[in-house]
């Protein structure tokens, strides 16, 4: 990685991914979270906050160590005990059935091979855990598909590998048979980037 992936992109997307929209997204999300628990794409730690109060400790992980910066700040200002490793979600080294609960929070729009990981998520989730995420991806309107497809070489470019395009429902769904999402706009992002699915898949 180079330095605008290490140095400027993680303080781009901190700023990015701090609105309160999102953060309220965060919370129902996070609200499902138990046990033990994995949180995939870690970022610069925003989630951390958003943690029921029952969570104690949580493994984590990202690609990108120039996260590390911003979130190790957050980490030590939390009463969650993270064990954070700087791994891709496309081989991860854990023994199958490990976790109760897997997070992923607009990650999955960044892993190249994201159907690979998908497979690790469903590997190392216990029978019956379940993968809780929130994502940006393919809009169902298709003119504003046309305009996702246009633009995500440059999105690509630009975020450190971010698809505009994909059908984050369609990918989950080939790795997990039960699978609940709900799909929607969010207020006052723009259309091509802001078509959401929020879900829980369980193992």
């Amino acid at each position: 990685m180079g330095f605008y992936a290490q140095k400027i992109l993680p303080r781009l997307l901190d700023w990015s991914m701090s609105s309160p929209d999102l953060a309220q997204y965060r919370q129902e999300v996070l609200h499902n979270a138990y046990g033990k628990i994995l949180e995939i794409g870690f970022g610069t730690g925003l989630n951390l906050a958003f943690y029921p109060n029952h969570v104690a400790q949580i493994t984590t992980i990202d690609a990108n160590a120039g996260m590390n910066d911003i979130s190790e700040r957050r980490i030590q200002e939390s009463s969650i005990e993270v064990e954070h490793q700087v791994l891709n979600g496309e081989s991860l080294p854990m023994p199958d059935q490990t976790y109760d609960c897997v997070v992923s929070t607009w990650t999955l729009c960044s892993i190249a091979r994201v159907d690979r990981a998908l497979s690790e998520i469903y590997r190392v989730l216990k029978i019956g855990g379940k993968f809780i995420f929130i994502e940006h991806g393919l809009s169902n309107e298709p003119n504003i598909q046309n305009w996702q497809n246009r633009l995500t070489p440059f999105q690509k470019i630009i975020a450190d590998g971010c698809h505009l395009n994909r059908n984050i429902q369609q990918l989950v769904q080939n790795q997990f048979m039960n699978v609940e999402v709900e799909t929607f706009y969010v207020k006052g992002l723009p259309k091509v980037g802001g078509y959401m699915y929020k879900g829980i898949a369980i193992r």
